[in-house]
């Protein structure tokens, strides 16, 4: 089965962060509804697959490119703003099928907390995402990981 392309975010989510360059400060763009998924968040009862975990195979991807389109005209921001993170695709058993999670960087020098808190969403460090359902803190956790290794 084929997945429809009017929803490329049907089987796939963007993490949004922001990652300083010269003081290595690491926030998380999280939505008013809590999640720090985009454009929604995680199906209940998601699980993140195991690192070495291969996901079964069949469907068709979507590139992560049209995705931050998307997420960049949804959240109406400048095309130029978020740029795809190269090596993280983390996949999600979920529900309705498995959800592959890519990672998007803001590319200012600040994080920009006033543009973001006018989309309803605000900046979180990792401490202050806690409490988050299990499959995103693994995957919160994972990202850290590659942020901190690249």
């Amino acid at each position: 089965m084929i997945e429809s392309l009017a929803d490329p975010f049907q089987n796939h989510r963007l993490l949004l962060f922001y990652k300083g360059d010269i003081s290595a400060l690491t926030l998380f763009l999280q939505q008013a509804s809590g999640s720090v998924f985009f454009p929604e968040p995680l199906p209940p009862l998601s699980e993140a697959l195991e690192e070495d975990e291969d996901a079964p195979a069949g469907k068709v991807s979507v590139h992560p490119a049209m995705l931050l389109s998307t997420a960049n005209q949804t959240l109406q921001l400048d095309n130029d703003l978020l740029r795809i993170e190269a090596g993280f695709a983390e996949q999600v058993d979920a529900p309705g099928g498995v959800i592959t999670v890519y990672m998007a960087r803001f590319t200012l020098l600040d994080p920009p907390h006033l543009l973001m808190e006018s989309r309803n969403c605000k900046f979180r460090t990792l401490p202050e995402l806690r409490g988050r359902p299990p499959a995103e803190m693994e995957l919160l956790r994972r990202a850290y990981v590659k942020m901190m290794e690249g």
